[in-house]
């Protein structure tokens, strides 16, 4: 994306969506809630979808075995916080960072790793295949959860915010919880170095050339393959670090909670723009805030929602909203 010539009308979905719903809500303090609520999830969702639009963006692969390496990151947060009992149940928030950052960053190794051999044995045999690769990708996700099952068992376990995480802050009348702030910083901090790397650094330009035209980048004498490795095992650990969010955002985790979350990513990047960050992140947001206020306004029609909202988006921009790839 050209930062320095960017459609500023896509940028305003977010702010209009939120002050759209502010009079059917009625109550100042209940909107910032709800808001606050749905740009958390909204990140949280970033964090796990970013890396697989630039998967499908840059390598055309339809990973629909991503949700693997949210549960797989979730799972490994569980046993590095299980064993960090008296750094999570401190009042104090450095202590419970001391636990959730290592946690955090096991996670990411462990899904990067996974995800090397993913697509090593996994994706690569099915380059160019979009059937296969769906077929393919899907039974690897299978085996993922059967796995996870094996070593976490297949209940339901509590992954319960550390005790200075939880509570709420009060703006007002508006009650909003600390994790929900933590994880908008958290989704911030993540665009800003992807955003980062992406423009400023040599490894971004040709990510983002690849993206466009991934035959001209060969013609030049790059090895691509490298980067899609790079690229892979990058989404890999950035939805392990997505799915420890998710797991605190849910307070539980199971095996199957990739799968059911993918719904909500292919979403997101759909709506962004194939191989978009910036797509994605809006996309995300939309997402966020579209669930929470139709599930406080509309409860019945909130898992349709979001359907409705990128049929929305795609009637308006076919290719999303800030395409970067015809593919």
């Amino acid at each position: 994306m050209n930062w320095r010539e960017l459609d500023w009308k896509p940028l305003a979905l977010v702010p209009l969506l939120a002050l759209a719903v502010l009079p059917f809500i009625g109550s100042p303090s209940t909107w910032l809630t709800l808001t606050v609520a749905g740009l958390a999830m909204g990140m949280i969702i970033f964090i796990i979808a970013s890396g697989l639009t630039l998967i499908f963006g840059l390598m055309d692969v339809l990973n629909f075995g991503h949700g693997v390496f949210i549960a797989l990151g979730a799972f490994v947060a569980v046993s590095v916080l299980g064993s960090m009992g008296d750094w999570t149940g401190s009042q104090e928030l450095w202590r419970n960072l001391v636990a959730v950052i290592p946690a955090m960053l096991i996670a990411m190794l462990v899904a990067g790793a996974v995800g090397l051999a993913f697509e090593r044995f996994i994706v690569r045999p099915v380059y160019g295949q979009h059937l296969k690769q769906i077929l393919i990708t899907m039974g690897g996700m299978i085996i993922g959860e059967e796995i996870i099952k094996m070593i976490w068992g297949p209940a339901q376990i509590p992954l319960p915010l550390p005790a200075g995480m939880q509570g709420s802050l009060f703006v007002g009348d508006a009650a909003i919880e600390k994790y929900r702030l933590i994880a908008v910083v958290v989704g911030l901090l993540v665009f800003g170095i992807l955003a980062w790397t992406l423009a400023r650094t040599k490894v971004g330009l040709l990510i983002r050339a690849g993206v466009q035209d991934r035959e001209m980048v060969e013609s030049l004498g790059y090895r691509i393959r490298r980067l899609f490795i790079g690229v892979f095992v990058a989404g890999s650990a950035l939805a392990g670090l997505g799915g420890v969010m998710w797991g605190l955002y849910q307070q539980s985790v199971i095996p199957q909670m990739g799968a059911q979350v993918n719904v909500l990513i292919f979403i997101v990047i759909i709506i962004g723009g194939l191989g978009s960050t910036g797509g994605a992140l809006i996309g995300a947001l939309l997402v966020g805030l579209m669930a929470n206020y139709t599930g406080f306004l509309i409860p019945k029609v909130a898992l349709f929602s979001n359907i409705a909202l990128m049929v929305a988006i795609l009637l308006w921009r076919p290719q999303g909203v800030y395409p970067v790839t015809n593919r």
